[in-house]
């Protein structure tokens, strides 16, 4: 029954997206931003325990919830499929019409980089690797967590994701604090990552490219999941990644992804496309998984 609570809250997100208002997740957000403020210190220690409060009772939260309704639910609460496709879409949308201004400014809501002074194909590039490393986080892995763990997996999942969004990112504040955040994610989003980058190369235009950029260029990324799904998108779309970002005038160095041509805007609509196939075909493969797990 769980397989069908999968298929349903993928459709669910598919269709309508994240919630305009009341979504549980910006509850989630405003819940370990105030627990913060009792746990915060500047140690690691203090990171683990606030983490393993927050995840705990997340994923402790879904314990009880069962059946199709509870999972198609939790499913709908924790994809982020179709915001992701609309947000790149607006941006795509900014560089058909050629306003390059609009399109940096909307870009923003999909990435951390400064995109001030972007160009054209660097815009095209951000999108598509957002695309690539959000597609692996917030659809093909809540549907691998779901799948093996039911409600408390999709909830787990989702509370580490956050968590490393708002905390697991390098700065002074959170270095050592954030720390379990960042390493709890990228431990949670292995299967997923590896996953999605396999879909990639079975899904995408260059199957041959897909596999020997991911083996080739994905272990030189800094993240040890975003650099697979990248590369492998890349191989894909016959496109190159990676290269110089600014995050708050701090420079990130990224090692090249592929060697095809730069990105332009007719690759967002490719890679777009690429990711929705990937949603589809990571729900062909997990939904076998957790009929299997509720036969046990």
């Amino acid at each position: 029954m769980s397989s069908l609570g999968l298929v349903a809250g993928y459709a669910a997100d598919s269709v309508l997206g994240d919630p305009s208002r009341w979504h549980p997740v910006a509850g989630f957000g405003r819940t370990a931003a105030a627990l913060e403020r009792l746990t915060y210190a500047d140690r690691r220690l203090e990171g683990v325990v606030h983490v393993a409060i927050l995840v705990g009772a997340a994923s402790l939260l879904g314990v009880r919830r069962t059946g199709v309704v509870a999972t198609a639910l939790a499913t709908w609460t924790v994809l982020g499929g179709r915001s992701l496709d609309r947000e790149a879409a607006a941006v795509q949308a900014h560089l058909d019409a050629g306003d390059l201004p609009a399109a940096r400014r909307r870009l923003t809501h999909l990435v951390g980089r400064d995109t001030a002074r972007l160009d054209e194909a660097a815009v095209a590039r951000a999108v598509v690797e957002s695309l690539a490393e959000n597609t692996s986080d917030a659809v093909v892995a809540p549907l691998v967590w779901g799948a093996v763990a039911g409600v408390p997996g999709l909830l787990g999942h989702r509370a580490a994701n956050t968590l490393d969004a708002m905390i697991g990112h390098r700065s002074p504040r959170y270095e050592r604090f954030g720390w379990a955040a960042a390493r709890l994610d990228d431990l949670l989003n292995l299967p997923g990552s590896r996953l999605t980058a396999a879909l990639a190369v079975v899904l995408g235009d260059d199957h041959r490219g897909a596999w020997s950029t991911w083996r080739r260029d994905g272990a030189g990324h800094p993240s040890p999941n975003a650099g697979p799904v990248e590369a492998a998108f890349a191989g894909a779309l016959g496109v190159r990644l990676g290269g110089l970002n600014v995050y708050a005038g701090r420079v990130d160095d990224r090692c090249a992804l592929g060697d095809g041509r730069a990105p332009d805007r007719h690759d967002v609509i490719r890679a777009r496309r690429l990711a929705r196939r990937i949603g589809i075909g990571a729900l062909v493969v997990t939904a076998p998984i957790a009929v299997r797990r509720r036969r046990r």
